[in-house]
């Protein structure tokens, strides 16, 4: 079973890594970047400050500790399973697609890049969404861009890409209700409005 689980991971990878052309090749090489995203973080950045005023001091805090907390069990995970990245297994790493020799850290199992871009996206949407319905999509975009780079640049298979953005959801969603009982519930509120 997870023989075959691990071929049509791989089967999947190498499809999705084989589709690329030299502008992407670029364009994805610099979204995989967070220095790239710095106008959105600070967009973000505004609008909680525009909502939750002094609190942001609350919402910045709890960012820190979630970005720190999803990285973390990211981390543990790859030195614990030690699953090989497709740019780096035998089996795979001639047909991978690679960008300007970039190939990753041995392990990858599960992404730190997708556990930590959906942590924060969840996190900014159910904080933000109701006084801001249109960050839904942008985070969503700018998560999915990210987390597909990594797969594009051939350091991650699927498996790694999902397992990260589940377990980034529920760090995301977990912080924020963190953050609403930090704040108090008043907050939930001044969202409605």
């Amino acid at each position: 079973m997870l023989e075959s689980l691990h071929q049509l991971d791989t089967d999947l990878f190498l499809a999705l890594n084989g589709l690329h052309s030299p502008f992407l090749d670029q364009f994805f090489f610099q979204v995989t970047k967070p220095v790239i995203w710095i106008p959105l973080y600070l967009l973000m950045l505004i609008l909680v400050i525009r909502v939750f005023r002094w609190k942001t001091v609350v919402v910045v805090v709890a960012t820190i500790l979630m970005i720190t907390a999803s990285d973390q069990c990211a981390n543990l995970s790859k030195y614990s399973v030690k699953r090989l990245r497709p740019s780096h297994e035998p089996q795979t790493e001639q047909q991978v697609h690679s960008v300007n020799g970039y190939k990753g850290g041995q392990f990858g199992f599960y992404s730190s890049h997708a556990s930590n871009n959906f942590a924060l996206a969840l996190f900014l949407i159910i904080l933000l969404r109701r006084k801001y319905g249109w960050v839904t999509p942008v985070l969503l975009v700018w998560a999915a861009l990210t987390v597909y780079s990594r797969i594009y640049l051939g350091v991650h298979y699927p498996g790694d890409i999902l397992a990260g953005i589940a377990i980034g959801c529920f760090i995301g969603w977990g912080f924020a209700k963190l953050t609403f009982l930090a704040i108090g519930s008043k907050s939930q509120e001044i969202l409605k409005k």
